[in-house]
């Protein structure tokens, strides 16, 4: 090789040490929740938007890959974009969390976004807002009718009532109030003996079972539509539960927060958050599970309290969260003695059973077909995995009346196309949508369980 042929000299750089290397931020520091990582784990695939049911109805509304993780990149990369007004349409069925294939917290982000949206861009002077207040706080407004229970049944249907209600509130007049219950669960819990009593009870049930030294307690958590509007749901949890020997308390308690996430409300929804973790986690502390009737207030306990609020004691309090049929199902051989039981058709025989979309998003869509199949003389038929289209307050709203009820026309010719006309389903509001839709009586499940095995 030549001295022509011999390569250039090479005088290579020092190399870079680190020491003047600033990486580039791209999404500033925050105190949020990081959601970074469930954003860039959405690769587009559109699933959740083909599986939500207001997306399958209104053409305008984005669909919960929007309002999730590509608005949270325009969030990020553009300092003047506000979140978009259609964030209000989001159901908060969160169905989207149980389709998405890659794990992206899809419910979190639309929470999130909502109440960015609700704090920083909604008029506090528009009806709208103050609607939207009056029924994310449902708590407040059943406490006071619970004084006058009998008067406010009659006002609140009282039908130039209900045409006001919508001319100046926008709560639509199709729908008939739900009746407030002349004695509360809580009044009724108190006249009966309250924990004490429980305890007791309890006791001789676990001597009964032969297991007299067994360690079985669980706090009850009601919600506000058990305590106030339907009393015999947390009757029957209660005296189901000491059936088996638990010793029930129920301790104080707020609102889930549930409609108040729908709404955007989290300010509201941490304040009670804030009240109900704190006597919970107290309780889990000595060695109480907590258990909810209503699958939308164990979701709001087990799930959205974690992914939103940074609340001491959050965490334990969610891992020890049940809901009721569900906790029994784990615990104890439930089904054994519903093939022993014998029930008469005072409730009915045939059942057409809707699971919630809060309760598939717990895994707990088929638990009353499957629990109740062995039980002599009692048929539940599974009427589908639509929604029932009401979602909390959201079916309450005027202008979203007309798309509840197009969500839910599928699970009412469902339901008539069933056997039974007598609906099943754990969640209120999803019982008023069936009542509302095909005219049936509806019941929980515990009140079938508590027929079956306490009689």
């Amino acid at each position: 090789m030549s001295d022509a042929d011999a390569p250039p000299e090479f005088d290579p750089a020092a190399p870079n040490t680190g020491e003047s290397f600033e990486p580039v931020d791209v999404f500033p520091d925050s105190d949020d929740f990081d959601l970074r990582p469930g954003s860039d784990s959405c690769y587009k695939c559109s699933t959740c938007d083909t599986n939500c049911p207001v997306a399958a109805v209104d053409d305008d509304f984005p669909g919960p890959k929007f309002q999730g993780p590509e608005q949270w990149r325009l969030k990020q990369s553009d300092d003047d974009h506000t979140v978009d007004e259609s964030v209000m349409d989001c159901s908060n069925c969160m169905r989207c969390d149980n389709a998405c294939p890659s794990g992206v917290p899809l419910s979190q982000m639309h929470n999130t976004a909502r109440g960015e949206y609700v704090s920083e861009e909604m008029s506090k002077r528009s009806i709208k807002y103050w609607r939207n207040r009056l029924l994310a706080n449902y708590r407040t407004s059943a406490w006071l009718a619970s004084k006058v229970p009998r008067v406010a049944n009659a006002a609140m249907n009282f039908g130039p009532a209900r045409w006001l209600l919508e001319k100046t509130m926008g709560i639509t007049s199709e729908r008939e109030f739900p009746a407030f219950a002349t004695e509360t669960f809580r009044e009724w819990w108190t006249r009966r003996g309250g924990a004490a009593a429980s305890r007791e009870r309890a006791a001789e049930q676990r001597d009964r079972r032969g297991e007299p030294d067994a360690d079985k307690r669980v706090a009850y958590f009601h919600g506000c539509y058990a305590n106030y509007n339907t009393p015999e749901v947390g009757k029957a949890m209660v005296r189901v539960f000491e059936h088996f020997g638990y010793e029930v308390v129920v301790p104080e308690q707020k609102c889930s927060g549930t409609p108040m996430f729908a709404n955007g409300m989290l300010a509201d929804a941490r304040r009670h958050a804030e009240i109900n973790i704190s006597s919970m986690a107290d309780l889990v502390d000595q060695g109480y599970d907590a258990i909810a009737s209503c699958t939308s207030c164990s979701m709001a306990l087990r799930q959205e309290y974690p992914e939103l609020f940074d609340i001491e004691g959050i965490d334990d309090v969610a891992s020890h969260t049940f809901e009721a049929v569900e906790y029994l199902r784990i615990h104890e051989d439930v089904r054994e003695e519903i093939a022993a039981a014998d029930v008469d058709d005072e409730l009915a025989a045939e059942f057409a059973y809707h699971a919630p979309c809060h309760a598939r998003n717990q895994g707990l869509d088929r638990q009353a077909v499957e629990l109740f199949g062995d039980l002599e003389g009692v048929t539940v038929e599974d009427v589908g995995d639509s929604c029932s289209g009401i979602s909390g307050t959201y079916g309450w709203k005027t202008e979203k009346y007309d798309t509840s009820m197009a969500i839910g026309d599928e699970m009412f010719d469902h339901m008539e196309a069933a056997e039974g006309e007598t609906g099943m389903t754990e969640c209120p509001t999803c019982a008023m949508q069936m009542e509302h839709g095909t005219g049936y009586d509806i019941r929980h499940p515990l009140e079938l369980l508590e027929a079956a095995v306490v009689g």
